[in-house]
């Protein structure tokens, strides 16, 4: 049975490693601490520079805790969310979900806070010694004094105010090879990113193993999942999987010539880009294009939707729709769950529908319809597509449904998916 807290509700854990998973455009930290409260040392702090302590591992948007292989005299582990995008409010973000499972899958435990204010950091939840036991506790309490304030509050010692640096040096000259292109077309330059660094690598040495081009490896996982697990939320996602170029600027030659390659590499969507090959024989190469996702440009993301959903709705004579945040959540909520759990359906796996989901946030509507999407990169894209679809443009013209919530989560196996959730 999964255990849905409230703050300040607390669950007894299961023994063995546990997966402590939040969606969406967050970072995931965790603070290892003693009976006072207080890290043992700078090693206690757990955050997407330094991954791995005794007992905790971060990889990409999920901690994974084994209690009984924390470092002695550790008897806490305080999870912590903050933006992905450093100095963010969180309560421009979607409220982050913690979700809670066992090494088999089997979640134990949920817990989706109210939204945050303007605060940087959340303190989310925490898991503590209880007797021979460990138990869940929902926190959901906002920071004020941002990661590096919490961190020394912990008796971490931070160099400095400012989260720590993400970016990666462009060690193979690739991005001063792109950039002045860029600037040629008269588009802004492009930074490295060591999240998008590390996820080029990963995919470039599974099509390695594979020993041909491909877009899922030898494990399954494809080349948005793995942007994914490098902890990068990304908005709008670009990607060259080539093989044969023997050098960065030969790679850069090949995607000038190539029209699609072409407007991907000049795209001025784009702020950051990373480059990486594998050798197997042949030489094969991932490059990825990405901008985060920010509050910012999930608002204008959803904000477009709405309004080109409203133009077909008024090309039909019918009302607009009113922006619905409680279905906002809901519908953002589902995208990332979907990713998260790397599902694509209306129901969820535990068996779920649109409305459940619309009720769990409070929503009153007595009607409510979901339309849903992956694979588009663009608003336009995915409002084009809905309507040529009899089902979903049935929902968009549907005289009935008076608000709309719309969620968007790039990531996953399709790289991005997308929801409306009506209600009337």
């Amino acid at each position: 049975m999964t255990s849905e807290l409230v703050p300040g509700g607390n669950t007894a854990l299961p023994g063995g490693e546990l997966r402590l998973r939040v969606a969406g455009p967050f970072d995931v930290s965790a603070l290892v601490t003693d009976g006072g409260g207080k890290a043992g040392g700078d090693g206690d702090f757990v955050f997407y520079n330094q991954p791995d302590a005794a007992g905790v591992r971060l990889r990409g948007d999920a901690l994974y805790v084994d209690p009984a292989r924390l470092r002695p005299g550790a008897v806490r582990v305080t999870v912590v969310v903050s933006a992905a995008d450093p100095g963010t409010p969180l309560g421009t973000l979607p409220a982050p979900r913690l979700e809670v499972g066992e090494r088999s899958g089997r979640t134990v435990a949920r817990f989706a806070p109210a939204r945050p204010g303007p605060e940087t950091v959340l303190l989310l939840a925490e898991l503590y010694q209880r007797g021979t036991g460990w138990k869940l506790r929902a926190i959901g309490q906002g920071y004020a004094d941002g990661l590096a304030g919490l961190a020394r509050d912990f008796g971490v010692t931070v160099a400095d105010e400012g989260a720590p640096p993400r970016s990666a040096p462009d060690t193979d000259g690739f991005l001063g090879l792109v950039n002045p292109a860029r600037a040629q077309a008269g588009h802004p330059p492009v930074a490295p990113d060591a999240r998008l660094a590390s996820a080029a690598q990963a995919h470039a040495s599974a099509m390695a193993v594979l020993g041909r081009l491909a877009a899922e490896g030898p494990d399954g996982v494809s080349v948005h999942q793995r942007i994914s697990a490098a902890g990068y939320a990304y908005t709008t996602v670009g990607e060259h999987l080539v093989s044969g170029p023997r050098t960065p600027a030969e790679f850069l030659d090949y995607c000038l010539r190539t029209s699609q390659a072409r407007r991907t590499l000049l795209d001025p969507a784009f702020t950051h880009a990373a480059l990486a090959h594998a050798d197997a024989g042949d030489r094969y190469w991932t490059a990825l294009w990405a901008r985060p996702l920010t509050g910012g440009a999930l608002s204008r993301t959803a904000a477009e939707v709405l309004a080109l959903t409203n133009a077909e709705r008024a090309r039909a004579g019918l009302l607009p729709l009113a922006a619905d945040p409680l279905l906002a959540t809901a519908a953002q909520a589902h995208c990332a769950d979907m990713v998260a759990r790397d599902f694509y359906a209306h129901t969820s796996p535990e068996g779920s529908e649109p409305w459940d989901r619309a009720a769990a946030v409070g929503s009153r509507r007595s009607t409510i319809g979901e339309n849903i999407a992956c694979g588009q990169r663009s608003p336009a894209e995915v409002v084009d597509g809905w309507m040529n679809s009899p089902g979903h443009r049935a929902n968009i013209l549907k005289p009935e449904f008076t608000h709309l919530g719309v969620g968007f989560t790039g990531g996953g196996r399709a790289g991005t998916y997308w929801a409306q959730l009506f209600g009337g």
